[in-house]
């Protein structure tokens, strides 16, 4: 059963930085594209960031661009999510998500983790 397990989700300042990571079990992790969604409460779940299975293209939401890079670790099977310059409008719950396309859908995305929470205070 495939597993993704994010961490590194906290409390910090506006201006602050966080790195959220997410290890992938029981998936063929370098053939995937990875994904980052957040949610924050009453709203949608969004695009945030990805990147192709060999980490050659990126894609990011204006609202982050600039502020957050996408990195992975095919050897450990991990996906990064670095984020600096965090606003109260990042705070959400943070989720990553594999799949075969670069799309912005969650529909795309057939894998999901169960989110880290982000709370940056004003």
């Amino acid at each position: 059963q495939v597993q993704l397990v994010e961490s590194g989700g906290g409390l910090v300042q506006a201006g602050g930085s966080l790195r959220l990571s997410c290890a992938a079990s029981e998936l063929t992790f370098r053939t995937y594209a990875m994904a980052w969604f957040r949610q924050a409460p009453g709203k949608e779940r969004e695009f945030v960031a990805a990147i192709t299975a060999s980490a050659i293209s990126k894609r990011y939401a204006d609202s982050v661009t600039g502020r957050f890079t996408i990195s992975r670790d095919n050897a450990k099977n991990t996906v990064y999510l670095q984020m600096n310059s965090l606003k109260s409008e990042d705070t959400a719950v943070y989720y990553c998500a594999a799949g075969r396309t670069l799309g912005v859908g969650k529909n795309e995305y057939p894998y999901w983790g169960q989110g880290t929470q982000v709370t940056v205070s004003s």
